[in-house]
């Protein structure tokens, strides 16, 4: 409900439609009896309980890496493993289009920061080749979250071994969508190295709160160690652990949520292919429609709101200048006729 209007959300990340799934609720309810509400300490000290254990075990287990450590948010996942890493003395590499954390990480380690063009691995071997750093650290989304396409994670694979440096995959919109049931990016391409570290959010496809980094053992012990956004916060409550880690389960078991959502993308997709609006090339959950001036991409959302369809106008600094756009997130939560409705909407409003 919007200012009393009936709406049909277009602009969550909640891309299995879990957030509100009646097993995890009754799972964080009973978590809640067990172990009260907060964590009560930093996990160093007295937060760390069973249900956090359980958790990381699994989570390692589902991306098939040796360790995981739980972090309170996928921000502070990216902060703490970035700058636990890397320091004065090594470089960072970075995709244009990067999230603002992976940015803001590479900042603060005091490393020096290289951007490389978006997707663009000429560019990135020749920084790579040229860097005489201590220690190399390439950061990239692996779904990027305004255009939804996806990494060029084997070659990036390949690029990190062939120039000793570690590559970091921010999977946040990918976990819990590709690979087999829902393992990720790392799973959707087939790779596996021991210079991967990845991170994955428990906010999105999950449906509840939180985030992981996972790896070589050696990779997660050093960050238990020195990622500060670990080290000195409130663990997550036990509550939303036990929670995730029925969220999990149902991943796997409900597997027909990733097969409706890829049938969304396809009705969106087509609907809109005559149409005089360009969808950027992604066969993901986010299908950013893209308007041009910021002007007209408030105007559409602010048409498309009228209509009881929620569907947010992004503009820069977000998006490059000249790029605004509608980005459109699609769920398992959604219907084929909700979708087909918002192509209506769209091809009226051209």
């Amino acid at each position: 409900m919007v200012d009393g209007r009936e709406s049909v959300a277009f602009c969550s990340n909640d891309y299995l439609g879990l957030a509100a799934h009646p097993e995890i609720i009754s799972a964080a309810r009973a978590a809640a009896a067990d172990y009260g509400i907060g964590a009560g300490a930093s996990h160093l000290i007295l937060g760390h309980s069973e249900p956090h254990h359980v958790l990381e075990h699994a989570l390692a287990r589902h991306v098939a890496l040796p360790r995981a450590l739980l972090f309170s948010t996928g921000y502070m996942a990216n902060i703490g493993a970035v700058t636990a890493l890397v320091g004065r003395g090594d470089a960072v590499f970075g995709d244009r289009l990067n999230h603002a954390s992976l940015n803001d990480a590479a900042i603060l380690s005091r490393a020096e920061f290289r951007r490389y063009p978006h997707r663009d691995m000429v560019a990135l071997d020749r920084m790579l080749a040229r860097s005489r750093a201590t220690r190399k650290l390439i950061v990239t989304d692996a779904v990027f979250s305004m255009d939804g396409d996806i990494a060029p994670v084997p070659e990036l694979v390949a690029l990190a071994e062939r120039h000793d440096a570690w590559l970091l995959l921010d999977d946040a919109h990918g976990f819990g969508v590709l690979g087999h049931d829902g393992r990720g990016t790392l799973s959707h391409f087939g790779v596996s190295s021991p210079r991967i570290v990845y991170m994955g959010t428990l906010g999105k496809a999950a449906g509840v709160f939180g985030a992981f980094v996972a790896g070589e053992r050696e990779v997660v012990e050093t960050c238990v160690q020195r990622a500060r956004t670990y080290v000195y916060t409130t663990a997550m409550p036990p509550l939303l652990a036990r929670a995730v880690l029925r969220s999990l389960e149902l991943m796997v078991v409900e597997d027909w949520r990733r097969k409706h959502l890829l049938r969304l993308v396809a009705i969106l997709r087509a609907g809109l292919a005559r149409t005089g609006w360009r969808l950027l090339e992604s066969q993901t959950a986010i299908q950013p429609l893209v308007v041009g001036d910021n002007a007209g991409a408030v105007s559409l959302s602010r048409k498309l709101a009228e209509r009881g369809l929620l569907v947010p106008a992004i503009r820069p600094p977000t998006v490059p200048v000249g790029t605004a756009r509608l980005r459109v997130s699609l769920s398992a939560a959604h219907s084929e006729d909700e979708v087909r409705r918002l192509t209506g909407a769209l091809t009226e409003l051209q």
